[in-house]
């Protein structure tokens, strides 16, 4: 199926599935889910400084190499892209970066682990969230670099190279992982085993995020499957991302919603 058919029935399907706040009986979802509401009404154009530094990509023509480790872009094949596409068409907007920071809050977000640095956009909303350390993953040197341009806080480390040789070195060092956001390589594949080598690492209060989940058939595979998972008690569909939860007292639902 085209890409483009497939996006438009994805979204079409979510939009005829999605909730809101007043339909959650649940007292737990519904005070997650308001917070959430509210989080984002209360700063509805981002951090003002990050998103200077967005718009600063978004006039950047330069070319640089993107070493693709996974499904690659809709957009933009070559591998040499200008930083302002890669900008553009590959990073989460301020709504989806506010909505990993509310999320990653929610934990007690000691260690923190994002798959996929990109451009460093939602790397540096996830470090003003966190109380510990952040580890991000990005396999492409160029834009790592670039993403650097202006350096990250003391407590974030990013980690060049393939994320499935790299990973599986960190977390034997680690005894766990409070929140993960993955946002890479956007194969079923590379999804599944990502989530799995985390799973043993989490907690009742680890919170992961699972970005670009209706990107591709794939995704939406990789998604089902996580979400049947029986240690995933709560999973909460966003379209653009999908957040799941380790401890929830109700009964093991997903729910589709809207922001």
């Amino acid at each position: 199926m085209d890409s483009g058919i497939f996006s438009f029935l994805a979204y079409l399907r979510y939009w005829l599935r999605k909730e809101d706040q007043y339909s959650q009986q649940s007292p737990f979802l519904f005070k997650i889910y308001q917070g959430l509401v509210d989080y984002l009404s209360k700063n509805p154009l981002g951090t003002p400084s990050i998103e200077q530094l967005r718009s600063t990509f978004l006039t950047n023509s330069n070319p640089i190499q993107v070493l693709d480790l996974g499904a690659g872009s809709k957009r933009v094949s070559s591998p040499f892209r200008e930083i302002r596409k890669i900008t553009k068409y590959s990073t989460s907007s301020p709504k989806f970066c506010l909505t990993y920071q509310y999320f990653c809050g929610l934990t007690p977000s000691q260690t923190v682990i994002e798959l996929g640095t990109c451009m460093g956009l939602s790397t540096r909303y996830l470090s003003d969230a966190t109380r510990g350390r952040l580890f991000t993953f990005e396999g492409a040197p160029e834009i790592l670099e670039a993403a650097q341009s202006l350096p990250f806080s003391h407590h974030v480390e990013a980690i060049l190279g393939p994320i499935e040789a790299n990973l599986p070195l960190l977390l034997d060092q680690l005894d766990q992982v409070d929140f993960a956001l993955i946002d890479a390589n956007h194969t079923y594949s590379g999804t599944t085993a990502f989530f799995n080598w985390l799973l043993p690492k989490f907690l009742p209060s680890s919170i992961c995020i699972i970005g670009d989940i209706h990107w591709s058939p794939e995704m939406e595979a990789a998604w089902d499957e996580i979400i049947a998972h029986p240690q995933v008690k709560l999973s909460l569909d966003f379209f653009e991302c999908g957040v799941l939860f380790f401890d929830y007292s109700g009964e093991k639902t997903n729910r589709v919603l809207a922001i």
